[in-house]
């Protein structure tokens, strides 16, 4: 399967779910990054970076929705461990804050709605069916 297997809507789809991503984390990251504390730099620098910077390469993703498709791909898969491996430990202590609570409301969100915009069959033929490229 090509991209032109794919039918318009779904590439369509894809483009407003990158677009989603890249509006969602420059208004909970940009104004961050531009206004912060020395305190706030060492403790959440590195996240808002990297976040920042999965919001700018999202926007390639409007132009090539399927070449792009490993930044939504890290997007399910950074949130779910980070569901599994730091809010849920929180929850079944008790010990969740408002804080992680809207952080995990989001991912949540993400997990849930990614793999409905997700073209599988797609990512199935061209990540695990294809042949893997030569090593020497």
């Amino acid at each position: 399967m090509n991209h032109d297997d794919l039918p318009l809507w779904r590439l369509n789809l894809l483009r407003a779910f990158y677009l989603l991503v890249t509006l969602g984390l420059a208004l909970s990251f940009g104004p961050l990054m531009l206004q912060h504390s020395d305190l706030w730099a060492q403790r959440k620098g590195e996240t808002a970076a990297l976040l920042s910077g999965l919001a700018i390469l999202c926007l390639w993703g409007l132009r090539y929705p399927l070449q792009m498709l490993p930044l939504l791909i890290f997007e399910l898969v950074w949130k779910t461990i980070w569901l599994l491996a730091i809010a849920l430990p929180l929850w079944l202590g008790g010990a969740m804050t408002p804080a992680v609570e809207e952080t995990a409301f989001a991912c949540l969100l993400g997990i849930v709605l990614t793999p409905l915009v997700l073209p599988w069959r797609h990512i199935a033929q061209h990540y695990f069916a294809k042949p893997a490229q030569r090593w020497r």
